[in-house]
Parts: C-alpha cells; structure tokens; sequence
C-alpha cells in the first residue's frame, strides 16, 4: 500500500538493468513510492500525467526522444514538475542546458543510494541538488579554462554574500538571520543577482558561482 506522506518519484532511463536496480533500490524505502518508468522521452510523456509523480529522475541520453527535450516538453506543461538529471561524468556540455529548461539537481549514476534519497527529498521540498564530484568536475574544468571576462565584478559586496548563502543551500529567512538583514533585502539582492548573471534559478546561481571560482566545495 502506498504511505499517503512518500514522495512520488518516476523513473526514466534505457538502460533496463540500471533503471530496475534503482526501482529494486528505492521499492523498500517508506519515503518513496515508484509511480511510474519509462525507457525514452516520448514513453515518458506518454504516461507522467497519469502517474502523478512529484519527483522525476531523467537520464539525458536515449534512444526515440532525449531526456533534454522531454523534460524541456513536460516543463512547458507543468512548470512546476520536478526533475533531477540522471548524469554520467561526460555529460557537462548539457548542464547548461537542462540548468535552462529548468531541472531542478544532477546526480551521477555511480552516486549511493543515501545521495539519492538525500537528492530526492531535497528536491521534493523545493530545493536544487547537486552530487558533489559533477560540482568538483567542474570546478576543475574551469581552472583549466579560465574565464576570459570578470562576471563576478558586476556583482555587490554584499549580492556577493547573499550568493555564497545561495550556494550552501540556505533560505532566505536563514540568509536574513545570518547576515542580519531582513528577508526583503535578500530578495532584492537575490533578484538582482539573477538578473546581472543572466541565470534563470537557484541551479542556475550554483554553477555561476563555481564556474567564476566564487564558490570551492
């Protein structure tokens, strides 16, 4: 029987033996409840408005539709829908874009089962997840190609601050609380760094932040 408080999480990947591993994996857990999987993009459309899920996990490459253009497809219809990125340690070049869509976390697909219960429910609860070696890999990517322009030099004192707060993962009321500014301010700040940056969300803020080496984890 399904418990009434489990998150909803659908499955998408084709590769079978990955995709019912981690249904095997997530079946146990009280938390979660596997409501729906599909093997491409298109099979995933075809059934995630029936299967209600509140979580979604995607890989990116597969056969018939990709999971960048079904997610771009189920987020054009549901905004709100929430979708973490299957990813492998090759997959950099689509961060950017998915970040764009509007995927809400990147979890490689060699992470332990404690990560994804960690990424799931800090997803369900309306935050952005990242495993930690794809933030390191990046990081290391970039200081092998450093930036040829000073993004970070458009930025505030103190829209900086709000943005390092941003990147641990803290609120608003929690970031007002610890720089002792009231909870307006940091959403003005946090407006504005978004809009100075060009990023779309609090994803898109995170990897900013590491790619102009204002954040090391």
């Amino acid at each position: 029987m399904e418990n009434k408080q489990s998150i909803r999480v659908f499955l998408v990947d084709d590769h079978t033996l990955f995709l019912k591993g981690l249904k095997s994996l997530l079946d146990p857990l009280h938390d979660f409840t596997v409501v729906g999987e599909a093997y491409n993009g298109l099979e995933f459309l075809e059934k995630y408005e029936a299967a209600r899920p509140d979580v979604v996990l995607m890989d990116i490459s597969m056969p018939e539709m990709n999971g960048i253009e079904a997610s771009k497809k189920v987020l054009e219809q549901d905004p709100n829908l929430k979708i973490i990125t299957l990813s492998m340690y090759g997959d950099q070049e689509y961060y950017s874009r998915m970040l764009e869509i509007g995927v809400r976390g990147f979890v490689l697909k060699d992470s332990d089962i404690q990560e994804v219960k960690t990424a799931i429910h800090t997803v369900a609860e309306g935050g952005n997840y990242f495993s930690q070696p794809l933030l390191r890999g990046l990081i290391l990517a970039r200081k092998e190609n450093p930036p040829t322009e000073q993004e970070d030099d458009q930025l505030s004192e103190r829209e900086l601050e709000v943005l390092l707060e941003i990147c641990q993962g803290l609120s608003n009321n929690e970031i007002a609380d610890k720089l002792f500014i009231s909870k307006r301010t940091v959403e003005k700040h946090r407006a504005n760094v978004l809009l100075k940056t060009g990023c779309k969300n609090t994803a898109s803020l995170v990897v900013f932040a590491i790619k102009n080496h204002l954040v090391e984890l």
